[in-house]
């Protein structure tokens, strides 16, 4: 892969609205953990707010996908990649946006003390989902 190859794959990837209206990945794998991308989003638009015993979780997802998104993009800057692999580089880091904007996301409160009782149904299914993907 030349050099403007290499330019216009990183600038897709960093791009901020890299993540609107691309076909995402069915998973992708963070550290040695693969991750249904999918269910994943799906999965955190039904939590409200992060419960405080699942606040510590949350933040080493959020630490372990900031990491696995600065490895891949250092790959794609320097490693000796042909332009099929880079694509598909560029394809997981939008993956690891997408899944690090749905964490983000779970910061805000977006129906109140409502939606809060609410979302204690589902906490338990939703924790078990998160542990899994950590492994």
């Amino acid at each position: 892969m030349d050099a403007a190859d290499r330019r216009a794959l990183l600038e897709r990837a960093n791009r901020q609205s890299a993540t609107i209206g691309q076909e995402l990945p069915e998973t992708i794998t963070v550290g040695a953990n693969e991750l249904a991308l999918e269910e994943f989003l799906i999965e955190t638009r039904k939590v409200e707010g992060i419960p405080d015993d699942v606040k510590p979780l949350v933040r080493e997802t959020e630490r372990e996908l900031t990491a696995e998104r600065k490895r891949l993009v250092e790959r794609l800057e320097s490693a000796p990649i042909d332009r099929e692999e880079g694509e598909q580089l560029v394809e997981a880091i939008v993956g690891i946006d997408r899944a690090s904007n749905a964490l983000r996301s779970l910061r805000r409160e977006r129906f109140g003390s409502q939606a809060r009782s609410a979302t204690i149904d589902g906490h338990e299914r939703w924790l078990d989902f998160l542990k899994s993907i950590r492994g």
